[in-house]
């Protein structure tokens, strides 16, 4: 099974890296989001991305990055953007109710043989799976933000995952420019995540106790450990609804810092550093 023509269902921050990612591979690539106003920030986003893979990967020369950006469909109907898909990898908002409604809307309108793969970044995909109507077809694959030098694809399958798909979806990794992670057994978190999360989680209990603010909190990280960025900065690169959809999931101090995000930062517009402006102001 070779995996070619891919769909991506949620054209945000990571969605769009995504999308670019698989159409400069040579791929064909179609995105999908519910709104025209959706699409209009993903073209903005996609455009962003010619200059930073023409200055990654060829020195700044813009033609096959300008291609790719080319050859990328966005649409708003579902049924129209997944016709023809092999693959389908979803990447809407981190909540378990909007991935399964999302899922039973997909297997109504997708062809029989197209894969399924969940780019949840903490979700465990057999929560996913009986919602999917092919449940043989359907795993994670786990991209890292800043797709095009972080690039770890994490495969994550269920017990119910078929090997095909699943060696399939390796093959899809590898030919898109990842560098196929194979995840033994379900781990919430998978590995990158699972060794992120609890250190940024206990950045953000430093911050709503009190003990620091994020610019101190960031920089005795980054001193003492020589890491080129600190928490919060990490935190908007990532963005801030992801973050607040995972810390409203977690203890008693993470819901604190889940409401603070929500309140003096998510309602005024500061979403990190794709808007702009997270934790701190960017260009």
């Amino acid at each position: 099974m070779i995996l070619t023509n891919t769909t991506v269902l949620g054209t945000g921050v990571l969605g769009s890296q995504i999308i670019f990612q698989t159409a400069y591979h040579g791929l064909p690539v179609v995105g999908y989001d519910i709104t025209a106003q959706a699409l209009e920030a993903a073209n903005h986003r996609l455009d962003s991305l010619v200059q930073t893979y023409a200055d990654f990967f060829d020195a700044g020369d813009r033609a096959k990055a300008q291609a790719a950006r080319e050859s990328i469909r966005l649409t708003t109907d579902l049924a129209d953007a997944v016709k023809d898909a092999e693959l389908v990898i979803e990447a809407v908002p981190e909540s378990l109710d909007i991935k399964q409604a999302t899922y039973e809307a997909l297997a109504a309108v997708a062809p029989e043989n197209t894969v399924f793969a969940t780019n949840s970044s903490t979700l465990l995909p057999s929560a996913i799976a009986p919602h999917t109507g092919r449940p043989e077809k359907f795993l994670a694959l786990h991209y890292a933000n800043h797709v095009w030098q972080n690039n770890t694809g994490e495969v994550m399958g269920t017990e119910l995952t078929g090997s095909e798909a699943y060696d399939a979806v390796v093959d899809f990794a590898e030919r898109t420019g990842l560098v196929a992670i194979r995840v033994l057994k379900e781990q919430p978190g998978y590995l990158l995540n699972s060794l992120l999360v609890p250190f940024l989680q206990a950045a953000s209990h430093l911050l709503v106790n009190g003990v620091a603010d994020a610019p101190t909190i960031d920089k005795t990280w980054k001193l003492g450990t020589g890491a080129p960025k600190g928490p919060f900065e990490i935190y908007d690169i990532v963005g801030l609804n992801t973050a607040y959809n995972i810390s409203s999931r977690g203890d008693e101090t993470s819901q604190k810092f889940a409401a603070m995000l929500k309140s003096e930062y998510i309602e005024k517009g500061k979403l990190g550093a794709a808007a702009g402006e997270g934790f701190y102001k960017y260009n």
